[in-house]
């Protein structure tokens, strides 16, 4: 329900973008690599232990577009594929019941996986340039948010679990995440320009489908995705 209530929103912030569009204005369109720093955040009691451990690397490549409405105002968007995730690890003492176990009155749960989460993306985000600071140069600015679709889901560098079962089944199919990010932008010809920028994505949805919700019997458990981004593409 979360998740459909941010998918919501999105939506009425893209249409509120869209029809500010002015007659004149103009569409930039260009490609884009983003490799990237990646980690999981957690929300759970402390006695589960439940954290994430370290970062690791990501990509994400695609298609993007700046339609400008004024000279230094755009709203940007595109459509891209990343990968991203991290390692989570967790371990917890649940209390049983007296002679469930051999006479044992606890059982520990302990557990590490190395995710890697698979993604088509759809972001949106108002764009301000400022003035040029050198010849054919200037700063950009942006903030927005983006809606994102899995694709495909590893764990521990496999793709089904011991029954079978794709991974894909632990994870929600839909993500949202804001996004800020900085950067420049060098005009190098008539229509072609080369950007290059940093950009930081976080997590607004829980992508656990109740997979570690249901390991600690608790629907408050939550796994987000954290993302840092290098931006470099070109537009003509």
């Amino acid at each position: 329900m979360k998740t459909i209530r941010y998918s919501i929103l999105f939506c009425l912030v893209a249409i509120l973008f869209l029809g500010s569009r002015h007659a004149e204005a103009q569409v930039e369109i260009g490609v884009k690599f983003a490799p990237s720093i990646t980690s999981n955040r957690t929300l759970a009691q402390d006695k589960y232990n439940f954290e994430g451990d370290g970062v690791g690397g990501g990509f994400g490549v695609g298609v993007m577009a700046d339609y400008f409405f004024g000279a230094n105002y755009a709203v940007s968007s595109g459509l891209m594929y990343n990968i991203k995730g991290g390692t989570v690890r967790y371990s917890y003492t649940q209390p049983i019941a007296p002679g469930a176990l051999d006479g044992a009155t606890s059982i520990t749960m302990s557990g590490e996986d190395d995710l890697s989460l698979q993604y088509l993306e759809i972001p949106i985000a108002l764009k301000l340039f400022t003035n040029e600071i050198s010849t054919d140069t200037k700063l950009y600015f942006q903030a927005g948010g983006s809606l994102n679709t899995m694709l495909a889901a590893k764990v521990n560098d496999k793709k089904v679990d011991s029954e079978g079962d794709k991974f894909t089944k632990r994870f929600n199919l839909f993500e949202i995440d804001v996004l800020i990010g900085v950067g420049v932008e060098r005009q190098i010809g008539v229509s072609t320009k080369l950007f290059g920028g940093i950009t930081y994505h976080r997590g607004l949805t829980d992508v656990d489908d109740d997979h570690y919700a249901g390991i600690f019997k608790d629907d408050k458990v939550e796994l987000k995705n954290d993302v840092f981004s290098l931006d470099f593409g070109i537009k003509f």
